[in-house]
């Protein structure tokens, strides 16, 4: 083997013998990262409701229609009287149209001895931004029940709802928070296992919930989200 042939040899060998040791080198590269550990961050936070719809209703029963919406109308105009001395503005309340119902509008139907022809009902709505004026009001609504208006409470189209409508001010810290969180608990499984903590390598964001802090409570609520982030783990 001449000079040249050698040196040939020997430097095809060295390529050899370096990229088998680059190649070992990123097995181990790719096996590392590859490790990771999956956990996930709660945060939440409690909020007052900053908007309230309040529905109003209440019926009436008699054989003459003509005095039954007199009569509606009359307790309409003293609900909303109602409403203006709790500081509520026109801009607060609507009124429904009445909802008349005949018993004797059926084919073949008849009244009963002592049944009401007609039943009527009137819904007034309130929508505020000012929750606490319908919480305060609702303490006082047996002024209506001494004016013979009886309003119907346990419909479940006549239940108070406080509504928080400000969760983009807030998603930001509480994503924030919820990734902390994450952070801390990854952290202190890498030092249970002897490891360093790496790189996100992926995170997902949970929905965003709001429910009622209790169900006495339903003015102040709970807002919650749960980040879940993977990382990498290093030895």
């Amino acid at each position: 083997m001449n000079k040249q042939s050698l040196t040939s040899t020997i430097i095809f060998a060295l390529a050899i013998i370096i990229a088998s040791l680059l190649l070992k080198q990123g097995i181990v590269e790719f096996k590392t990262l590859d490790r990771s550990v999956a956990v996930k961050g709660l945060a939440e936070k409690e909020v007052m409701a900053n908007t309230v719809i309040w529905p109003i209703n209440y019926s009436l029963a008699g054989n003459d229609l003509t005095k039954l919406i007199d009569e509606l109308e009359a307790k309409n105009q003293a609900v909303s009287a109602f409403l203006a001395l709790h500081g509520f503005g026109d801009e607060e309340i609507s009124v429904s149209p009445p909802n008349v119902a005949d018993k004797l509008a059926q084919p073949y139907a008849q009244l009963e001895k002592g049944q009401m022809r007609y039943f009527v009902m009137s819904s007034i709505t309130v929508y505020s931004h000012e929750p606490e004026k319908v919480r305060h009001a609702l303490t006082k609504v047996t002024q209506l029940a001494k004016q013979g208006i009886a309003i119907s409470s346990d419909r479940y189209d006549a239940k108070v709802q406080y509504i928080f409508t400000g969760l983009n001010d807030i998603k930001p810290e509480m994503i924030q928070q919820a990734t902390e969180k994450a952070r801390e608990v990854a952290e202190k499984f890498a030092t249970d296992s002897k490891s360093t903590l790496g790189k996100i390598k992926s995170a997902r964001q949970g929905q965003f919930s709001i429910s009622d802090r209790d169900s006495n409570s339903p003015h102040i609520k709970r807002v919650r989200v749960v980040s879940s982030v993977e990382y990498y783990l290093v030895d």
